[in-house]
């Protein structure tokens, strides 16, 4: 099978070299990649969003599968062109994708659908925002209602800081989504999901989305993750598949706008049970790292059962036994504007993915982005994989860079707790 994967960061990396030693794959290109892509697979220069670049590539490329990594292109309607042009696409066409698109759109399924969710309300005039702030609270949660890689979201227990931050938003022409604030710790569960409404849940993870030790500072596009999780209770995915997943991708299916990628429910965990936080249409950024780490089964079969509609017929998930973790190591100045162009030494060891990297003329390795590297660590347990993601850092050089030092410390030391059911 020859496979094409779109994107350019860490999740792109992980989905490549799973790809790389899937024995079913004779050739693996990567469109526009990184420094770190383009050891495993052929590089070429396309622009990712442009589904005229896209198809023309993929043609010139003969590929028998296409994988879209990043929400971009699914929300821009790339995966619907290719489709178009007769080649097996894994990703969401561009209706389906306003899932993630669009979060009043994923409210307005999941309402319809019976989804549990947070109670949201839509503001996009300055003058209602004040008397729509007054409803939420004592600790809010402030939405951009449309992408925004994961740093549009601001939570907080300072109304002046919820206020500055819808403002910020509505004067740059974007609708705010006010949630209320769910309790309990947080999930992020993949579902590979196909055009008949099957659904096939892989390894429930958990990402660090705040910049800081303790989940302090703002928040990113996620500093790591580790899989799976030893706290969460039986059942739980078998659960969150049948009152959340299922019913999602059936009330899509009835508005002629069927789902067919790669599904990623962000829960929390609440005193009420499994409730959605939000919808992505795309494998997560950093859990990918953590959970394809782990995986046994070929990775292009699954794609490429779902692209085709022959989801029912794959054979269960074979999991490697263990553990995951994977630490981000990010530039200067993020998350806000980081520095860039930095020599990067150590990035060529087994487990570290490339996300913000590029090559120098001279063959030197530089930082070209704000989360620059993902280290992923794998053991027979979770603290020996938590290990062995941090020496892996250590053998890393970037300078100015910063990581959490606390990835699945809370797990390790049994401080994560569920709330007491209502």
């Amino acid at each position: 099978m020859r496979v094409l994967v779109l994107g350019s960061g860490a999740r792109e990396h992980a989905l490549v070299l799973a790809l790389s030693k899937d024995p079913e794959v004779v050739a693996l290109a990567c469109a526009p990649g990184n420094a770190g892509t383009a050891s495993l697979a052929e590089t070429y220069g396309v622009d990712a969003v442009s589904a005229e670049s896209v198809v023309g590539l993929a043609e010139r490329w003969k590929a028998d599968l296409v994988v879209i990594g990043p929400e971009g292109p699914l929300v821009a309607g790339v995966a619907d062109a290719v489709r178009a042009a007769g080649f097996a696409c894994f990703g969401p066409g561009a209706d389906a994708a306003r899932i993630e698109g669009s979060k009043a759109f994923a409210k307005d399924i999941m309402t319809t659908a019976g989804v549990p969710t947070a109670h949201s309300e839509i503001v996009d005039n300055p003058a209602r925002l004040d008397a729509a702030l007054a409803r939420f609270g004592p600790t809010w949660v402030v939405k951009d209602d449309g992408l925004a890689a994961g740093k549009g979201v601001v939570v907080t227990a300072d109304l002046p800081t919820a206020r500055a931050h819808a403002m910020t938003l509505l004067d740059d022409g974007h609708p705010v989504l006010l949630e209320s604030f769910l309790d309990g710790p947080e999930v992020s569960l993949f579902c590979v999901v196909d055009a008949t409404g099957t659904v096939v849940p892989l390894l429930p993870a958990q990402d660090f989305k705040r910049v800081g030790n303790g989940d302090s500072g703002p928040n990113t596009g996620g500093m790591g993750a580790y899989a799976p999780l030893p706290w969460v209770p039986d059942g739980l995915v078998d659960d969150v598949v049948t009152r959340i997943i299922e019913p999602v991708v059936a009330e899509m299916a009835r508005r002629g706008t069927p789902f067919s990628g790669l599904l990623y429910a962000g829960l929390a965990l609440t005193s009420n049970g499994p409730e959605v936080i939000e919808f992505n249409c795309r494998f997560g950024d950093p859990e990918t790292q953590s959970v394809l780490a782990l995986l046994r089964s070929p990775l292009s079969r699954l794609l490429l059962a779902a692209a085709q509609g022959r989801l029912a017929e794959h054979p269960p998930l074979d999991w490697a036994e263990g553990s995951a973790v994977t630490v981000v190591i990010a530039a200067d100045g993020y998350p806000g504007r980081p520095r860039t162009g930095d020599t990067i030494t150590g990035a060529e060891a087994d487990g570290v993915l490339h996300a913000g990297t590029r090559r120098r003329d001279d063959g030197a390795l530089l930082s070209a982005g704000g989360r620059v590297l993902a280290v992923v660590g794998t053991g027979d347990t979770l603290p020996a994989a938590t290990a062995d993601a941090y020496r892996k850092v250590t053998a890393v050089h970037l300078p100015g860079s910063h990581h959490r030092t606390d990835i699945a410390l809370r797990a390790i030391n049994g401080e994560i707790g569920l709330p007491v059911p209502n």
